[in-house]
């Protein structure tokens, strides 16, 4: 497959087409590695940026995420989407930066959540650059909790264990990220 079709069909989930630039990029083959690059790079500084407070932090972790990910590429098994490993490893290298730069606003209290109590209303009138930008308003306790739960699919537990916290920290510091977009986004007047 040239290297045109990948560019314009980056890493669907045909092995072949995946399992060739992969191979490519674990031989050392400098084209293969810069189109792994340009193929993943604007989707996961997306990512970063969701846990980073500035854009220099994302371009950090941005960084450290490709060599991860090219040092361990051999290490992918081509079972399941490469996109969600690569974007693993971004949203683990994203967790690491957040640990070393800060701490958790430690929360006593434990606030039980359902999802039957989600009402965001108004929310999807909101750009995804809004989005985005209410959410980077957070504290990085509350953003980190909330991208890992609510965009990342993590569970309370294992949120509690990638950040060394408890699990109803991880609740309420959900409830409490949950309740200052609900302010934000009514504050916007949607």
């Amino acid at each position: 497959m040239s290297d045109i079709i990948k560019i314009m069909y980056p890493l669907s989930n045909h092995i072949t087409a995946d399992s060739d630039l992969i191979k490519g990029c674990i031989s050392g083959i400098r084209k293969h590695q810069e189109n792994l690059y340009q193929i993943f790079s604007s989707k996961m500084y997306a990512v970063c940026l969701r846990y980073c407070n500035n854009s220099d932090d994302a371009q950090d972790v941005l960084q450290d995420g490709f060599v991860k990910v090219f040092k361990n590429l051999e290490k992918f098994r081509f079972e399941g989407s490469f996109e969600g490993w690569v974007r693993r490893i971004f949203v683990n290298t994203a967790i690491e930066h957040y640990r070393k730069k800060s701490n958790l606003i430690s929360i006593t209290e434990s606030v039980e959540l359902s999802h039957e109590d989600d009402n965001w209303t108004g929310l999807d009138r909101l750009a995804e650059k809004d989005i985005l930008n209410i959410i980077k308003k957070l504290s990085p306790g509350y953003r980190t909790v909330f991208n890992m739960y609510v965009i990342e699919g993590y569970t309370h537990k294992e949120i509690a264990e990638l950040l060394n916290i408890n699990e109803g920290t991880s609740k309420s510091q959900l409830a409490r990220a949950k309740s200052l977009l609900q302010k934000l986004i009514l504050e916007q007047k949607i």
